[in-house]
């Protein structure tokens, strides 16, 4: 077992590696490893055998990383239209823009372009349009032309990693479809008729539920159409520790294996088959009924892990073997990652292992099993413990409710709502659709309760501190009678409180997140924080999770350059979510249309913060400004010996403006450059004047606007050097003696993620 441990620990660090070893070293290493097993003393070949188990994981995980890196969209293709010819994969996603679904490439009509095996694509609607609800079907093959671009995406220390997800599931570029689709009819294949038999009970339970958060979450336990449920419903069930029983877990999974292999034994019993064994009966009924019902969910990583779990067992009762739940574990985890090893990059995969270890790491040493009320106290328990530190590492909370509202939640799911709603699937009548639908209101009812109580939120703990709480976990889920429980207590305690180093006085720490097209920058000083602009989209998408991993319990000002969704749209979730002591504008119109208490950037404007100096240069009060950009509140913020400059989108006109009236007190070492690098602003007097040694763009990776424009870039890089966050990621830097950015890009290098080269040479 030892062994099949390393070799999953192979597989594992094989994906956190910042680049990939060459094959060659990993298979001569591996021989070398062997050849030494064969020939050296008894302890040297023990310890050589471990290392070449290790070593065969690594090399596995590498070989097919290399795999699929091969696949990879050139970049000579990059949003260029390619013809192709493939099928629509999964359940296509309706939004309010259009479609989105996974779709298998089967072959590729322009000559010497290449796809990836299977691509994401996105079909847009127009303003005013519908969104062409019964076109796109599962199972569907078609012909059409899109543009495409790789699977890169913003990169943040804290919050949903979208790039990794996408390796992960294997999609390397996202397409956006142009005119002219053909559909050349049904795919035959297997898995196009269980996407389709899918799509049908979606549609069927819409038809009786309509488009309710009730339909989605009985879609969702049915036939795994998770993709349903509202980004409000999941938010929600995140704030409770819920998320867990509305997936198709190894709970469900487990309960219709055991609800097949009942009724077949009673059947058995009652009416035997001469010539079968009742036991052969029993356990491939069971494991049959799982494998179809993991099947038709979407055969995710919990339901995989379910199935192999109970194959395991199934092999052990047929050959009459005992093994222990540890080996059935060990061998359903080996299993998984021999399939996909790229499943370590998905959280799912360690809460689901991990809760079933925890499981079974309570019930170890006991002489005769525990009462029913006692396991169900110690299994909640378990999984308390084992979610905590992987819910406060992963998502930066750990729902205060999270006990309570399992303790409700998984009997009502498991027990009343999942068996009702497959009934209900299964069964031709619409009522019991209704009483299903009519069940889960009500969850969603007391999910909706429940999250309106806080979560415990702590700041991102650093690795050394993850280790000791990860060994104190461990402890208090250790058997009863092991000494020292209060010691793993305490091991817990340093994440569970824990708060990053404040800013040196006299010192600014600024934060350009990686919002894609977009600008949100933190300003913090010893004990105050500023948040320039929020980015497009909802809070929860980039800027709070930041927030809240780098410890800003709350906000003494909110300045919001102007009313522009990319500036702005995640104003009033900030608000909502944390203390903001006073929010400054740019315009009115930003104020009023996310229902904000604040009043507007005015020149003049000006505080000190441990030492540190904020001046608002822009906007002039009572002045006629023609457009929105021209509202741009301009903040610059120095210390003792170093400045920053942020001009949000102020226009070329604000900025000779202000070079006429400021002229060299704008001097900065660090400029945010206005626009995102637009032809609009970054005017050569500007440049001249504010002579930074650093120039920071907050662009989006391939942005449909083309920033920044390759005129202004030349300038840029001609004064001074380039950080980007489309390259570089988020950007880290201090203001206080020599200003070292860092960039998360390379500080988190992972062989599957893009990095810049944090900083382009100096023009000068």
């Amino acid at each position: 077992m030892l062994k099949l441990a390393l070799f999953v620990a192979g597989i594992v660090c094989c994906a956190f590696l910042p680049t990939l070893p060459s094959l060659w070293s990993l298979g001569g290493l591996w021989l070398l490893m062997y050849l030494l097993e064969r020939v050296a003393a008894p302890r040297l070949a023990g310890v050589a055998a471990l290392l070449a188990a290790l070593l065969l994981g690594l090399f596995y995980a590498d070989a097919r990383a290399q795999l699929r890196m091969a696949q990879a969209l050139p970049a000579v293709w990059w949003q260029k239209p390619v013809s192709l010819i493939g099928v629509v994969r999964g359940l296509p996603v309706q939004g309010q823009y259009g479609v989105r679904m996974q779709f298998q490439v089967e072959q590729v009509l322009t000559p010497q372009a290449s796809l990836p095996e299977r691509v994401q694509l996105s079909v847009f609607v127009r303003k005013g349009e519908l969104a062409p609800t019964g076109v796109w079907r599962a199972g569907d093959r078609w012909q059409l032309t899109a543009r495409f671009r790789p699977r890169q995406s913003t990169a943040n220390p804290f919050g949903f990693d979208a790039e990794q997800w996408l390796w992960s599931e294997g999609v390397l570029a996202s397409g956006t479809m142009l005119p002219g689709a053909v559909r050349l009819g049904e795919d035959h294949g297997l898995l196009a008729r269980v996407d389709r038999l899918r799509e049908q009970q979606v549609l069927r339970i819409e038809s009786v539920l309509g488009t309710s958060r009730a339909a989605s979450l009985v879609a969702g336990l049915t036939v795994g159409a998770q993709q349903s449920i509202a980004r409000a419903e999941w938010q929600s069930l995140a704030r409770t520790g819920l998320t867990h029983v509305v997936s198709i877990s190894g709970l469900h999974i487990t309960m219709v294996a055991g609800m097949v292999a009942g009724l077949v034994a009673l059947v058995l019993r009652r009416w035997p088959l001469p010539g079968l064994a009742p036991r052969l009966c029993i356990v491939l009924s069971g494991v049959m009924a799982a494998a179809a019902y993991a099947v038709l969910a979407g055969f995710s990583v919990p339901t995989q892990r379910t199935l192999y779990m109970l194959c395991c067992m199934a092999l052990m009762l047929l050959a009459r073997r005992v093994w222990s739940g540890l080996h059935i574990w060990w061998l359903a985890l080996a299993l998984v990652l021999l399939i996909d090893p790229f499943a370590v990059l998905a959280p799912g995969l360690w809460l689901s292992f991990g809760l079933v270890a925890a499981l079974m790491l309570v019930s170890v040493g006991r002489r005769r099993p525990a009462g029913k009320y006692w396991q169900a106290l110690s299994g909640q328990w378990a999984a308390t413990v084992a979610s905590l530190l992987p819910l406060l590492t992963l998502f930066g909370s750990f729902p205060l409710v999270s006990p309570l509202a399992n303790a409700v939640g998984i009997p009502l799911v498991s027990v009343l709502l999942t068996p009702l709603s497959l009934l209900a699937v299964a069964l031709p009548w619409a009522q019991p659709l209704q009483w299903a639908g009519w069940l889960a209101e009500w969850f969603y009812r007391g999910v909706d309760w429940l999250a309106a109580w806080p979560p415990w939120q702590v700041a991102a703990a650093p690795w050394p501190l993850l280790l000791p709480g990860a060994i104190g976990s461990l402890w208090l889920l250790a058997p009863r009678g092991m000494p020292g429980r209060l010691l793993g207590a305490s091991l817990l305690l340093p994440v569970l409180f824990y708060q990053p180093p404040a800013a040196e006085p006299g010192t600014l720490r600024v934060k350009v997140l990686d919002v894609g097209q977009g600008l949100s920058v933190l300003l913090q000083t010893r004990s105050h924080a500023l948040l320039f602009d929020t980015g497009a989209g909802e809070g929860e998408r980039w800027v709070l999770p930041q927030l809240r991993g780098l410890g800003v319990r709350q906000l003494d000002v909110l300045m919001l350059s102007h009313n522009d969704k990319d500036h702005d749209a995640a104003a009033a979730d900030i608000v909502a979510a944390m203390p903001v002591r006073q929010v400054l504008a740019g315009q009115l119109a930003t104020l009023t249309q996310y229902g904000l208490h604040g009043s507007l950037c005015r020149r003049g404007q000006s505080w000190a913060w441990d030492g540190i100096r904020f001046d608002v240069l822009w906007p002039v009060a009572d002045t006629v400004l023609s457009d929105d950009n021209s509202h741009s509140c301009v903040l610059r913020v120095a210390s003792r010996t170093q400045a920053i400059l942020i001009s949000g989108d102020a226009p070329r006109a604000v900025e000779e403006r202000l070079v006429a009236d400021y002229g060299a007190q704008l001097r900065s070492d660090i400029l945010v450059v206005g626009h995102h690098g637009s032809r609009t602003s970054s005017a050569a007097s500007w440049l001249e004047v504010v002579n930074p040694d650093w120039l920071v763009l907050s662009v989006g990776f391939l942005n449909r606007y083309r920033h920044p424009q390759p005129q202004v870039l030349a300038a840029l890089q001609a004064q001074g050097r380039v950080l980007r966050t489309d390259q570089d990621g988020l950007l880290s830097m201090t203001l206080g003696d020599a200003i070292l950015p860092q960039c998360y890009r390379q500080l988190a290098g992972r062989y599957w993620r893009s990095r810049g080269q944090c900083a382009a040479a100096p023009g000068r």
